[in-house]
């Protein structure tokens, strides 16, 4: 008999309208964030011209298309390119979809909260297909073990700090009485 504890709860059978049309928005808004970026960027440079008077810094395209992980599944984003046609170089980082993001910060802290409902590293994988489909790439047990050692630093470096500061606490106490009586009945329930 396999010690397996997780229960599967099976995954969407297909992507049903609302969660593509929660996609599809997603992915507009985030275009639509990162293009006033761009324009706030741009604008910046508005009073920069070249030498023969065009504009210094222009638009250049986009990076290749990546997938973002998000509540919602896959999200694909695209970053434009910004370059200077002389002078300095100049390029375009986006706040919201930082370069090499693949997934979002509340993926992120819903991670601890799954490993410490005991979900092992090996199934955290099929965990998360429950909570984002089927698309729920890139939480291997090594990312999952990177996070560890990212929470062991964490936890080192907050039971070494200092106590003297005011502290708030809560204490809990509770009475646990399982069965009653000497005969082993229930009781009145």
């Amino acid at each position: 008999m396999a010690n397996n504890t997780v229960i599967d709860l099976g995954t969407p059978e297909g992507i049903d309208p609302l969660t593509e049309l929660l996609r599809s928005g997603a992915k507009q808004l985030i275009t639509e964030a990162i293009q006033a970026e761009l324009a706030e960027l741009m604008a910046s440079f508005d009073n920069q011209k070249t030498s023969e008077g065009r504009q210094r810094v222009v638009r250049n395209g986009y990076h290749p298309e990546r997938e973002v992980l998000t509540g919602v599944g896959k999200v694909p984003v695209s970053v434009p390119k910004i370059r200077s046609r002389e002078g300095e170089p100049e390029s375009f980082q986006s706040l919201i979809v930082p370069p090499y993001i693949r997934r979002t910060a509340t993926l992120d802290a819903a991670i601890p909260w799954l490993y410490l409902q005991g979900v092992s590293s090996g199934q955290m994988q099929s965990a998360l297909e429950v909570i984002v489909g089927p698309d729920a790439k890139g939480l291997s047990a090594n990312a999952v073990g990177r996070l560890k050692r990212q929470w062991e630093s964490e936890y080192k470096t907050w039971s070494t700090r200092s106590v003297t500061d005011e502290w708030v606490y809560i204490w809990a106490d509770g009475i646990y009485s399982g069965l009653r009586g000497d005969d082993g009945l229930y009781g009145d329930i």
